[in-house]
């Protein structure tokens, strides 16, 4: 059974583009029913149609309305799907409760950083900040804790004594666009559980082992790739 996915999207949308791509040429066994915008005009949107995503969204926010009021019309529109993973690329809100226990283990975000350092925003400057060495991204279980579920997949690159934040960003963001498609690819394969607040991931097929992908070199894939 093809697994189904709606993803919430805020902005440009290149993760999405990233997973309807890789959708279409069959690395991942998914189809994307629904994305929802609360940011009217994001270019996202457009990605979404031009793939034709069944589904297309936009959930702007009321004037002076309270998260929980925007939370319940995102659920309403997220259970009239029926998604069997939602997905988080690139969303800027936080998730309410309500809607993160509506779907429980099943919500994932990306994240450009190697959590649990760096949460929150301006990730990829909090890490040249504190001069690492290696940066990266992780993808993660959604819970209460803003960018502290359990940590599905990482992968790092080394920090360049000249990098700067659009430059790493860059190198970063390459990264998202191969590890969240394999990220719902896992979850197709059904090879994602959780354990003592812990992603376990059951073995199987690596992508390191495929020739049809492009994967950019002097990268640390982790566990599970």
């Amino acid at each position: 059974m093809t697994l189904r996915v709606a993803v919430l999207v805020s902005g440009r949308g290149s993760n999405l583009a990233s997973l309807l791509e890789h959708i279409r040429k069959g690395s991942v066994q998914a189809k994307v029913t629904l994305v929802v915008s609360d940011k009217p005009g994001a270019e996202a949107l457009d990605s979404a149609r031009h793939h034709g995503v069944p589904a297309v969204v936009t959930l702007a926010p009321e004037p002076d309305e309270k998260s929980s009021s925007y939370n319940d019309r995102l659920l309403a529109v997220l259970r009239g799907d029926k998604p069997d993973l939602v997905v988080l690329a690139g969303y800027m809100r936080i998730l309410g409760k309500a809607v993160v226990d509506a779907f429980p283990g099943r919500v994932v975000n990306i994240h450009p950083s190697l959590l649990p350092a760096f949460k929150g925003l301006r990730a990829v400057q909090q890490a040249l900040d504190a001069g690492v060495r290696f940066a990266g991204c992780s993808t993660h279980l959604v819970t209460a804790d803003l960018d502290g579920g359990p940590i599905v997949l990482q992968a790092a690159v080394a920090v360049k004594p000249d990098d700067t934040h659009e430059t790493l960003s860059r190198r970063i963001l390459r990264l998202e666009h191969l590890l969240l498609p394999r990220t719902v690819q896992l979850f197709c394969e059904g090879r994602v559980a959780t354990a003592d607040g812990r992603a376990i991931i059951a073995p199987g097929p690596s992508w390191l082992q495929r020739t049809d992908l492009d994967l950019p070199s002097g990268v640390l894939y982790g566990h599970g790739f």
